[in-house]
């Protein structure tokens, strides 16, 4: 048996007040994750990471799981959910030139196009658009009003060392987002538990104004069983991911963070290490 380490796991349910919205659960249950001792892995490209059973919450094996590190796009995840506790999916708004005046990665928004909210969606978790991201934040009701709700929404699933500096995981003086890996496997949790989300984050592409776009997930095509996933990057937090996998009844969330090269080739291995324990 492995040795866990002495503490108690905090749970949290919620009960989602009111009708929900298309494409948000009616309720959340969000118990924080289990921690476990360490176990000996081949170590990867990735300074910090966690692999953890996504049902039950237990932790397999990590490396620094709660250091504070920046999420760079993977904090995405975070406002698609805060987007659907708010905005119904069908719901538009028309693009404007402040929405397209930002760092790429970028979907393409032109200004004076409509977008739907799914669409918006589509755009942050499959091709990771920062323009996307910052419509969205004004979807909500501009950028201080969604980064409040991020950081409320991140506290209430259990993530209570994360922070949203930006809507999109972009960084700078002053609006730097930080989180660790055991709270984006917490996020990655609460987020699947949403249909619509959990619907994107597997798809291979989807239609978008004007275009179709792929989803740069590679484990979809690299990984037999793949769930979904989110990539990042910035030069503040290096490259970042978060996915989870299935193999027959048993579903584990993987989180890599400040790592270089292939991390895909890291969670590949991290992923048939779990899937190879017994439970």
């Amino acid at each position: 048996m492995r040795r866990r380490f002495a503490g108690l796991a905090l749970a949290l349910s919620v009960l989602l007040a009111g009708a929900p919205l298309a494409g948000a659960p009616t309720a959340m249950a969000q118990p924080d994750l289990e921690p476990a001792a360490a176990q000996a892995l081949p170590d990867g490209p990735a300074q910090a990471w966690l692999v953890a059973d996504l049902d039950t919450g237990q932790v397999l094996a990590s490396r620094d799981p709660y250091g504070s590190y920046a999420p760079a796009s993977t904090i995405k995840i975070l406002l698609a959910m805060v987007v659907l506790d708010h905005l119904r999916p069908e719901s538009f708004a028309r693009a404007n030139a402040t929405h397209t005046e930002v760092e790429c990665s970028c979907v393409g928004l032109k200004p004076g196009q409509a977008y739907t909210t799914r669409q918006l969606l589509e755009a942050i978790l499959m091709v990771s658009g920062n323009d996307a991201a910052n419509m969205l934040a004004d979807m909500l009701g501009g950028k201080p009003v969604a980064l409040a709700a991020m950081n409320r929404k991140a506290a209430l699933v259990g993530a209570r060392a994360t922070r949203a500096g930006s809507p999109s995981g972009l960084d700078g003086p002053g609006w730097e987002s930080v989180t660790s890996p055991h709270d984006l496997a917490v996020i990655m949790r609460a987020a699947l538990k949403y249909p619509l989300i959990a619907h994107i984050m597997r798809s291979p592409s989807a239609q978008f104004p004007g275009k179709t776009i792929h989803n740069q997930n590679e484990l979809l095509t690299r990984y037999p069983g793949d769930l979904g996933g989110k990539t990042g990057f910035t030069n503040l937090a290096r490259k970042t991911y978060v996915g989870a996998a299935q193999r027959g009844n048993r579903r584990l969330v993987v989180v890599q963070m400040y790592g270089t090269g292939d991390l895909y080739g890291q969670a590949i291995r991290l992923l048939d290490w779990g899937f190879a324990q017994s439970r």
